[in-house]
């Protein structure tokens, strides 16, 4: 059961409702954020040179199809994050498969990582952090959870991205300000601005940055 600061406590709780009730009445192709090939996320999780060996976690990926795309291409330590199960309970589209996937139910914001990570790979949950606490706890988890010499990788609403999705409010970053929420140990590689096709025929901005831990 989620545990957090009683201040927060009923915020996060509705959000959490909010993400599941998502889940509940919409399949994957009825929200924006859908894609069938992830390959703006594997072409940067390739240009971090990782081995097959190395951890990729997925924040926030609970209904995104690179857990088993990553899966295809023979990573064999594979986490997905999410805050609503709902998101998580899709992994049943991988069968057999999704046993080699270790698949956690947490809110990024208070997560207490057991482990380091060689890859860290958010696309479009860093944006739904309108709080400044949310944003600083986030900063926080990517620290403990990602070893030395490892990658973070963040796709989000660019500046001239949509200010709302799924009916909530968004922040647009752009990497100066991932980089400030990330803090002096992670220096930026490379910034992407990508067109995100919704299946809608709507047209999205977001922009990813990589980021690699210094220290």
């Amino acid at each position: 059961m989620r545990k957090w600061p009683e201040p927060k406590r009923q915020a996060r709780w509705a959000l959490l409702s909010h993400w599941d009730n998502v889940y509940k009445s919409k399949s994957e192709r009825d929200v924006s954020w859908f894609e069938e090939s992830p390959a703006i996320s594997l072409d940067l999780i390739h240009a971090t040179g990782i081995k097959a060996d190395a951890s990729i976690i997925d924040i926030g990926g609970g209904a995104s199809r690179l857990a088993g795309t990553l899966l295809d291409e023979g990573f064999a330590a594979v986490a997905v994050l999410d805050l609503s199960d709902e998101a998580l309970a899709t992994k049943a589209r991988l069968g057999a498969r999704s046993a080699k996937v270790q698949w956690i139910a947490a809110d990024v914001t208070a997560w207490k990582p057991s482990q380091t990570y060689d890859v860290w790979h958010d696309r479009a949950a860093f944006h739904f952090l309108t709080d400044a606490n949310d944003r600083a706890g986030y900063g926080k988890c990517v620290l403990s959870a990602v070893r030395p010499g490892g990658h973070v990788i963040i796709g989000m609403f660019a500046p001239d991205g949509p200010e709302r999705c799924s009916g909530l409010p968004v922040i647009r970053h752009n990497a100066a300000s991932i980089g400030q929420v990330l803090g002096p140990f992670f220096e930026l590689l490379e910034t992407r601005n990508h067109a995100h096709h919704t299946p809608s025929g709507a047209i999205q901005q977001f922009q990813f940055s990589r980021f690699r831990r210094s220290k």
